[in-house]
């Protein structure tokens, strides 16, 4: 459960920077008069995060393996995979709080607020998504770390493999379009 957690934390909030440190510093004007759509700014800033949360991933896994002697009985390709998407979405949530922020120190916050605290209470780290109710559950069933809760722990603790979690990739892939679409629906291509 450390690793999901640390995968969502770590990228979002490097990702939140990447945009509203432009914004700050007035570089965004570049943005403003080229012809690339914001589609093109957001993941040209997004892709570089995800190549670093994906190595993160695998330093991570080799010091669970080697240090904390946590072996991964299961598919290591479907984790993997799974946190590929994963990240993407991660990333995803940081470029949609620095596209809503004018501040470095407003877009961590909105970062840290909007990724962990539905992390740790809905997401099925410390109580199971299927014990909430209401809005705490919708939560839960909507938030793409509950689908990499459930992944990491069938991987590394009960030996499962693709064909075991396939139904928790699906989650992750709808998210993604929607984080990054909603990012980009925000952004703007002319400052006020």
């Amino acid at each position: 459960v450390v690793i999901p957690l640390l995968l969502l934390m770590l990228p979002a909030m490097l990702t939140a920077l990447a945009v509203v440190r432009e914004k700050e510093l007035g570089s965004i004007t570049n943005f403003y008069v080229t012809p690339t759509t914001r589609l093109e700014f957001l993941l040209g800033k997004q892709l570089p995060y995800v190549g670093l949360a994906m190595a993160n991933f695998l330093l991570m896994c080799a010091l669970s393996v080697s240090l904390f002697r946590v072996p991964v009985t299961g598919s290591f390709a479907t984790l993997a995979a799974a946190t590929l998407l994963y990240v993407v979405a991660a990333t995803g949530l940081g470029l949609l709080a620095s596209t809503v922020t004018r501040s470095q120190i407003s877009a961590m916050f909105f970062t840290m607020v909007g990724s962990m605290l539905p992390a740790v209470q809905f997401a099925g780290m410390n109580n199971p998504v299927s014990a909430l109710e209401g809005v705490g559950r919708v939560i839960g069933d909507l938030y793409p770390a509950t689908y990499m809760f459930i992944i990491s722990r069938g991987v590394f603790g009960k030996a499962l493999g693709f064909a075991d979690l396939q139904a928790h990739f699906v989650p992750l892939l709808l998210a993604i379009p929607v984080i990054i679409g909603s990012a980009v629906l925000l952004l703007k291509k002319q400052e006020r």
